[in-house]
């Protein structure tokens, strides 16, 4: 019988023995409705626009005890700034597209981002990421008609 998958955030940062806070409830909600990893600007716009206060260093502390317990996963986007989303709870891992013109992050389903080099003796690998980098439709669409004018 499978264990029981924590359904809100609530439950999903109690299993992990975490305080429930108002911040890191929000977090996760906005990371589970979002169809693409966000940025902390992004994140923060979110709790903004649904009135939960917060300030920038109690967003960075809740995701990063979000990222440190498994429940979500920084992806490198441009600029120097992380992307997060949530971990799935099944063994799937995706690739990601990053646009290097606009800064899009896309989640790329279909590739899977399973990676096992071999290591040199006595390394052992927690994690692997695929990030893929070009021109989103859109941009590359941009840039086909500013070259034709």
């Amino acid at each position: 019988m499978p264990a029981h998958v924590p359904s809100s955030a609530r439950e999903l940062i109690t299993a992990h023995g975490g305080r429930v806070t108002r911040t890191r409830v929000a977090v996760i909600e906005a990371l589970r409705a979002s169809d693409h990893p966000l940025s902390h600007d992004e994140i923060g716009a979110e709790l903004a626009a649904a009135a939960i206060p917060h300030d920038r260093v109690t967003l960075y502390r809740a995701l990063e005890w979000l990222v440190e317990q498994g429940i979500a996963q920084r992806i490198a986007g441009g600029e120097r700034a992380w992307r997060f989303e949530l971990r799935r709870e099944d063994a799937h891992r995706h690739a990601h597209f990053h646009c290097d013109r606009c800064g899009q992050i896309l989640c790329l389903e279909d590739v899977p981002a399973t990676a096992s080099p071999a290591l040199p003796a006595g390394f052992e690998l927690d994690r692997a990421e695929l990030v893929l980098h070009g021109a989103c439709a859109d941009c590359g669409r941009r840039g086909v008609a500013e070259g034709s004018r």
